[in-house]
Order: C-alpha cells, then structure tokens, then sequence
C-alpha cells in the first residue's frame, strides 16, 4: 500500500489551487431578465438621478413647512387648498405660503413645496380649506431629486452576483442589458465498474449514479455551465479517453470516485496523463472528503472528488464552487451563517476538520443544530440536513448547547 496523503486544511489547499487559476472566461451582454445569479463584469453607474423628482411618501398635501410651524389639534394653522396632483402625471401647479395642494403616495409635489403633511394630520373644512394639526419640517414625508441614487454614482461592481434587488434598482434606472461574465463549463465525469445511468434497474453489486447529477446541479446553482459525460469504468485507457475530450471542451473538469489510493483508483494517473503540471495536491485534513486530489492540466482546473455522495458534495462546497467563482471573477462574501447550539455532543479527532451534516430544529427562543450521523456514502444523511456545522482542525468536539455556525452545504 502506498504512503497515503500528504494533506493540507481546505483553506490550505484551496489557496494552493487559487495560485494556477485564471479569473475570468469572458464576458456577454445578456437580457437584463436573464441575468440573475450570473457577475457583473463591468462596474455599472447610474446614467440619471433617481428620483427624477421630487416625490411624496405619503397621501396628504404639499406644503411650505414654514406655514405649518407650531399648529396643533387645538391652534391649526389653516391654508388654502387650490388643487390635487394626479399620479402619473407632470404639474404646472405651483404653491406660495398659504397654500396647499393635495399630494398622493409617489406622486409629485407642487412646485415651490418643501415638505408634506400627512392627510391623518388634517382636517378638511370645506372645498378651499384645510386645517393642519401638526407641524411638519423641510424636507418630510419627501423623497428628494436623487436621493436613491445620483446620476454618475455606481450601481454594482464587477464581480458583483446579481440578485432580484439588483435587477429592480437597474430597471428603475431603465438599464436593460447588462455585462456578465461568461459562466465557466465544467465537465463532469463520474466512474466506477459498479455505476448504472439512474433511470436503469440496478442488479445487486450495482449502484444507480448519484454524483454526476447532484454535481451537475451544484455547478449550476454555483453559476457554471456542467458538462455531463457518460459513466466510465475503471479502466485506465477509457478514463484518459473520456477525461481527454471533457477538458478539451471544458474549462473546469470534475472526476468523481477513483481518488483513493486503491488500484481502482485511477483518477491521479489520468490527470497526471492530460498535461502540466499534473496532480498538485492528494488529500485533504477533512471527514468526510480526505481523498480529494487537485490537478492543473494545460492552465485548466481538474478536480478529483471522492466517490461517497456527502463526501463529494462537501468538498464541492470547499473546492470546486469557490474554483468557479474565482473564474467568474466573483468578489461576494463568504455565505451566511445561522447561530444555533448544538443539541448534543459531537465528538471529532484533533488534527482534522470534521464537517457535520445538522438539521436546524426552532426551540423556543433559540435554533438547535441536530447533527445527521451517517456514513459519507449514505446521500439522505444530506437530504434530512439543512446544513453543515465545520469542527475546526484544533478542536476535539463540539459540547451539547455550545454555540456552533450552520453554513449552507454548498
């Protein structure tokens, strides 16, 4: 048996493979409809004010606020009321002190007005005079000329992942195409004498596929585009046949299962056969996920996932989706995090991190992180899970009712 690994933390090794990468496949111009999820490759700045104009907050009645200064419900001040600005629609009509004209929620004030009082704080007393029972300062109830965004302001950033939000505040803006960097592709091949397609009937010592569709899907929700290849045995001429036409079409390729050290698995020979420099990390400090091998082949990224589901899921999660955001240019934040405690004790061994699948249970107050034992080829230890709790390298466990952070396990 060979000396195993010589493994590094996630982290670690992550930072290695980042060295070799180059951020940035290309950029389109895409649908502003369809750019959800996709990164901005380009800052983008406002090309107007917003608001263009002045605009009410509430239903009530422009005003000078000057002329509302020290009424109340028992000494109003009264003004006279010359006309209504209908929504939608530009006005010409213009107050001077002592006048009022009424204003409704988004809509424009009348000319020369500097603030709006609410209509509960009024008191209409025939068609020409209202009454004001409370004062009202410059500038209140009124969203101002540019006050969301100014003219020549940036929007978004490059490298910004555009959200539901972001599409809004850019269609207020009447920007409607949008740069994105190109989504990196990323060829999927996964291995194994013991696979069968999903949608066949297995026979016993057989197994359905699982990772080349939950991988697929990963790679997708974290913004490339997968490849899927057919399954391949463990044959070491048909992997480097297969694994020689993915990367060609590829800009990331993804091997799942023959990681280990086994003479079943072939996956460092295959990505040492492809090009240079080869294999430049095998194994990770991690469990679930040790046997994980990195690879650069010809400047492209090869990964190499173990076969177990949970394991090869987690490491996606460590590896291969921040390699494709990285590519994309990407510049987001880590993902975030719920606060919950442990609901019983988690052992671990020093020396690694453990990543453990919870559920996240609402008790009262406070939100419990329920841990999903189960070994990494089991995948519903992941589908009963609503995220990972990560045991750090340095720590021997986690104590019922400590303090813990449940990450998306991706």
């Amino acid at each position: 048996m060979p000396e195993f690994f010589n493994v590094l933390p996630p982290e670690q090794a992550f930072a290695t493979l980042q060295t070799y990468l180059r951020s940035m496949v290309g950029s389109d111009v895409i649908p502003l409809h369809d750019s959800l999820g996709r990164v901005s490759s380009k800052n983008i700045v406002s090309p107007e004010n917003l608001p263009g104009f002045a605009r009410s907050t509430m239903d009530g009645f422009s005003v000078l606020a000057r002329d509302t200064f020290g009424a109340s419900s028992s000494l109003p001040s009264y003004l006279n009321l010359i006309g209504a600005i209908q929504m939608g629609e530009r006005t010409s009509l213009s107050i001077v002190s002592g006048q009022t004209a009424q204003a409704y929620t988004g809509g424009m004030l009348a000319n020369g007005a500097d603030a709006v009082v609410m209509l509960e704080h009024t008191q209409i007393l025939d068609e020409e005079t209202i009454e004001i029972l409370r004062p009202v300062a410059p500038g209140e109830n009124v969203v101002q000329v540019g006050e969301d965004i100014r003219k020549g302001d940036r929007v978004l950033s490059k490298g910004h992942t555009i959200r539901p939000q972001d599409i809004g505040g850019l269609s207020a803006l009447g920007i409607t195409s949008i740069n994105v960097t190109s989504m990196p592709k990323v060829g999927i091949i996964s291995t194994g004498d013991e696979l069968i397609e999903a949608e066949k009937t297995p026979q016993l010592g057989q197994i359905r596929d699982i990772n080349t569709h939950t991988i697929s899907n990963l790679v997708r929700q974290s913004g490339g585009i997968p490849l899927n290849f057919p399954i391949v045995k463990d044959h070491l001429s048909s992997q480097i046949e297969t694994a020689t036409e993915a990367i060609a079409q590829s800009d990331i390729l993804v091997f799942s299962a023959g990681s280990s050290v086994s003479n079943r698995d072939m996956t460092a020979d295959v990505f040492n056969s492809l090009g240079n420099p080869g294999v430049i990390l095998h194994g990770l400090s991690i469990k679930p996920g040790k046997p994980t091998i990195m690879a650069i082949v010809d400047g492209k990224p090869a990964i190499g996932l173990p076969g177990n589901p949970v394991s090869a899921m987690i490491v996606f999660g460590l590896i291969v989706k921040p390699t494709i955001r990285f590519m994309l240019g990407c510049i987001d934040s880590p993902p975030n995090y719920v606060t919950c405690y442990a609901s019983k004790n988690i052992p671990s061994q020093s020396g690694r991190e453990d990543y453990i699948p919870v559920k996240i249970v609402n008790q009262g107050d406070k939100f419990l992180a329920d841990p999903v034992f189960g070994k990494s080829n089991l995948i519903y230890t992941l589908v009963r899970a609503d995220g990972m709790v990560k045991i750090p390298i340095d720590k021997g466990g986690i104590y019922e009712g400590e303090s813990v952070k449940v990450f998306p396990i991706v």
